[in-house]
């Protein structure tokens, strides 16, 4: 119990410090344009977000593989709207990899759920830590150009 509650705190601390660098201002011009920009940051935050709850919350295989494919989809969505800025593209790459990435995690998880199930706290940490990371990096690369 202890485990999940200390990944849990971690998990809401990322997405608290994540939410603040998304939402910064950003004074100068950016190659998508301040605009676009903003709506890849949110959309970002969103998928982050929602991979990681999911993460945190699954007791079942075939839920979150579902949840994690549909994460991936809209992530493949924004690096198609933003093929023309390599940086960002190259960023929302390694966003996709980790929330493949976290497929791994999804097959110890079991096919029915069951009430006796305990996550694997490190490999929960370990995947939700990659995503916010990466989610992260491309709210980096968005606000630096």
């Amino acid at each position: 119990m202890q485990r999940i509650i200390t990944s849990t705190a971690l998990v809401f601390a990322g997405a608290l410090l994540f939410t603040g660098c998304a939402t910064s201002s950003n004074d100068g011009g950016t190659a998508q344009g301040g605009d676009d920009c903003e709506v890849v940051r949110v959309a970002v935050r969103d998928i982050s977000n929602g991979a990681q709850n999911a993460i945190l919350t699954s007791t079942e295989q075939a839920a979150l593989l579902e949840k994690l494919d549909g994460y991936s989809e809209r992530v493949d969505e924004l690096d198609e709207q933003a093929a023309d800025d390599s940086d960002l593209a190259a960023a929302l790459d390694t966003l996709q990899e980790k929330i493949e990435a976290a497929e791994t995690y999804a097959a110890t998880l079991p096919t029915t759920a069951t009430e006796d199930f305990e996550a694997d706290a490190d490999a929960q940490a370990a995947a939700t830590g990659d995503i916010q990371t990466a989610a992260v990096a491309v709210t980096e690369v968005c606000s630096a150009e």
